[in-house]
This record gives structure tokens, C-alpha cells and sequence, in this order.
């Protein structure tokens, strides 16, 4: 990672491991952190939805709802928040975590896109979306003009 990380600015990853290989994504994480520790290069993540909350719900997060977290996605959202858990352990490198809404599906490419922070972003409809398209443009703004620093955030439509 450093032999790579070198003369670079920010480092993007967007990983999903194979059903059965879910703790990968914390593994992954700790090794891009001490491979960037150090290096002044940023680390941009995108993970998972899991770990947000639900609106009005009092604290209970996306994973525990089943409307939003089938029982064939729960593995995957418990392995994104224990990546989440270990960027939030980590302050030598300077990270940024991007957790999507609970839809993501390809479509337009608006360019707009509303920004929030430990709360799942729904519409006035109750829906929680972005295009494919629209969560990179927000990856890139975050790469381009960083905001975020040791935190998560979020976006949705």
C-alpha cells in the first residue's frame, strides 16, 4: 500500500467481499489503515448503510429494521459497521467513510444530492435512494473537496 500510495493524494476503496467472506471488510480495512498510516494520503471508504439510524426511531440502526435490512443482507450490513468500527479506531490517517442510503441502483447522473452525517436520509415519499451515478459524484466532491475528516457521512437524493 505504501509503494502504491506514494504521490498520491487520496485513496478510494469500494470493496464487497463474496457471500461467506464478510469479515474481509473489517481486515481490509485495518490493512489499508496501516498501510496508509503515515503517508498524508487521505482514504476515502465506501461501506454500508447498516450502522445508520432510522428516522424517528429513538437510535435503532438500519440493520436492526427489516424493511430496510432483508435477512439475506444482514451478514453483509454487520460487516459494514465492523469495518466502520475499525476506521473510527484509527486517527493517524486522515478518512473519511461514505455510507450510502439504503437503495443504490443505477440511473441518472443529476449532480445533486443531499449530505448527512449518522442518520439515514429519507425522502419526504419515506424512501432512502441515490443513483449509482449521483454517489460517485458525491465520492468525488468528498475527493476534490474534502469535508469529512475521521467521520462518516452520508448522502441520498
Amino acid at each position: 500500500m505504501v509503494k502504491l500510495s506514494a504521490d498520491q493524494h487520496v485513496v478510494i476503496s469500494a470493496t464487497r467481499p463474496a457471500p461467506g467472506k464478510e469479515s474481509e471488510l473489517a481486515a481490509t480495512a485495518r490493512a489499508l489503515l496501516a498501510g496508509l498510516s503515515g503517508s498524508g494520503v487521505r482514504l476515502l471508504a465506501v461501506g454500508g448503510a447498516g450502522s445508520l439510524t432510522v428516522p424517528g426511531s429513538g437510535g435503532t440502526l438500519v440493520v436492526d429494521d427489516p424493511s430496510y435490512v432483508p435477512a439475506d443482507w444482514r451478514d453483509i450490513a454487520l460487516a459494514c459497521n465492523d469495518q466502520l468500527a475499525v476506521f473510527r479506531g484509527e486517527t493517524g490517517v486522515d478518512w473519511a467513510y461514505l455510507s450510502p442510503p439504503a437503495i443504490m441502483e443505477p440511473g441518472e447522473r443529476t449532480g445533486s444530492y443531499r449530505l448527512g452525517s449518522d442518520e439515514l436520509l429519507i425522502n419526504p415519499e419515506g424512501n432512502s435512494t441515490i443513483s449509482m451515478e449521483d454517489l460517485a459524484v458525491a465520492l468525488l466532491d468528498e475527493a476534490e473537496r474534502p469535508r469529512h475528516h475521521r467521520t462518516r457521512f452520508t448522502v441520498a437524493h
